[in-house]
């Protein structure tokens, strides 16, 4: 954030050559600004630079308001929350004034007054561009004077007309005057309260018990909604769907690796979480996404694998912690632990309750055989084979140490095997190193290869 401006009158503002300019041509001069020099105009979002951003940019070009429709965990929220960034770092407004008007452009009676009588003295404070962007979580409790406002009574108590415009408690809509308000789960706002959105949305007047009141507000409205909830169920009124100028559909990552750069992007992990990790949880959650087994309708959301990503590190660092690990790194042995709590996160069709642990087993097991085939394509995993011979075996499990588990392998002779399959994820360091085997082992018991024994905390491979 840059150091906020200094000139403090309306006087001085003038002296810069500031001009007044509206929020959509704001917004609009930004983005294509930004376009213009190659700069990414949305930091963080993954997966939609073919798809959704092309439409988003064409729909703030064109000024309209836009909603997002899509399944949960699509990225909906964090995409509204960038638009912000599109607006001035700073901008201007009159100082006390309750709904943040420029002071070149008031629009309430008593801004209109103080402009007149203060002329080039009139005060003005600066607005960082977070201060002008505004969320509001539709929920069925949520109000008309929530969104739009309402008679004060305190204020008509102390001796106001009630047809006095300054007896209005403004809500959020007015007053996100020039600048951004966003509503999620549109379609779960009541329909009484779509009706009070009409007015601001096309005429951008407020009325508010049978007061008029007509003020050019400044305001762009967006918001997310299920598809479902839009276009089936009926719970959003047509006049406010038509005052919508964009409707753009999300959707979860496309490309595997969009899906893993969410997950380390969003993820706040307690511990390190090795690539091969991350990409069996990626390959993971899309596969549930394409399951007949899961209730598709709801989705599998990006928090599916944030989470995992969190469980699997939370399981490393209890390792380390508790059996003195001078490094945290997770293994594949961890990734059940986060089958066993993400399984609330899934909603399956119905009849297949009964067997979501088996099919969540079932379909962790694919990714993991999934990236093994992708890792460990042509190398050549005989001589580990031929050590287990029958009478040899590899312990590994939750509590054993990255140290143990490397001391408890068996010879390979001559072979580098061991430095091969490593050296396939540059992995250095104990922890690490035994992350990688333990994947191998892993693919070769997939690809029944070798057996594995699990009980007890405990996974043997013979």
């Amino acid at each position: 954030m840059s150091e906020r401006p200094l000139i403090s009158t309306a006087g001085e503002l003038k002296a810069t050559g500031h001009s007044y300019k509206p929020l959509r041509v704001e917004i609009r001069d930004n983005l294509l600004a930004r376009l213009a020099n190659g700069e990414n105009p949305w930091p963080g979002i993954h997966g939609f630079d073919k798809t959704v951003l092309p439409q988003l940019e064409r729909a703030l070009i064109a000024g309209h308001d836009v909603v997002l429709l899509g399944e949960r965990g699509q990225g909906k929220t964090r995409l509204l929350r960038t638009l912000p960034g599109l607006l001035d770092e700073w901008s201007p407004a009159i100082a006390g004034s309750e709904l943040n008007e420029h002071p070149f452009e008031p629009i309430t009676d008593a801004s209109r007054a103080r402009v007149a009588a203060e002329g080039d003295d009139l005060p003005v404070v600066w607005r960082h561009r977070s201060e002008r962007y505004a969320e509001k979580l539709a929920t069925p409790d949520t109000s008309v004077a929530d969104l739009i406002g309402d008679v004060d009574p305190m204020r008509v108590a102390e001796g106001r007309r009630l047809g006095d415009p300054e007896t209005i408690h403004f809500g959020l809509i007015p007053r996100s005057h020039r600048g951004i308000v966003a509503i999620n789960e549109l379609p779960d706002l009541a329909e009484r309260i779509q009706v009070a959105m009409l007015n601001v949305m096309e005429e951008r007047d407020i009325q508010i018990r049978g007061y008029l009141l007509r003020l050019p507000l400044d305001v762009l409205v967006v918001a997310s909604a299920n598809p479902e909830d839009y276009t089936n169920r009926g719970r959003i009124i047509t006049p406010l769907k038509d005052r919508f100028g964009a409707e753009i559909r999300t959707h979860y990552p496309l490309e595997l690796a969009d899906e893993i750069a969410v997950i380390r992007q969003e993820a706040t992990l307690v511990a390190e979480v090795p690539d091969s990790l991350l990409e069996i949880l990626a390959r993971f959650t899309r596969a549930l996404r394409t399951s007949a087994a899961v209730n598709q309708r709801s989705g599998v959301s990006a928090r599916f694998s944030i989470a995992g990503a969190e469980t699997v590190a939370a399981a490393a660092l209890h390792r380390a912690t508790v059996r003195g690990e001078p490094d945290a790194v997770a293994r594949v042995v961890d990734l059940d632990a986060a089958v066993e709590v993400l399984s609330g996160k899934v909603e399956f069709e119905s009849g297949e309750e009964d067997r979501k642990g088996d099919i969540l087993t079932h379909l962790l097991r694919t990714a993991e055989a999934e990236t093994v085939r992708v890792h460990f394509r042509g190398l050549d995993m005989a001589p580990l084979i031929e050590a287990l011979d029958g009478r040899t075996t590899i312990v590994t499990g939750e509590q054993v140490t990255a140290l143990e588990f490397l001391t408890g392998l068996p010879s390979l002779g001559e072979s580098g095997l061991y430095d091969e399959i490593a050296a396939r994820f540059d992995a250095d360091g104990d922890g690490r190193r035994a992350s990688a085997i333990e994947l191998a082992l892993e693919g070769l018991y997939l690809a029944r290869k070798i057996s594995k024994d699990t009980g007890d905390g405990e996974t043997i491979y013979g």
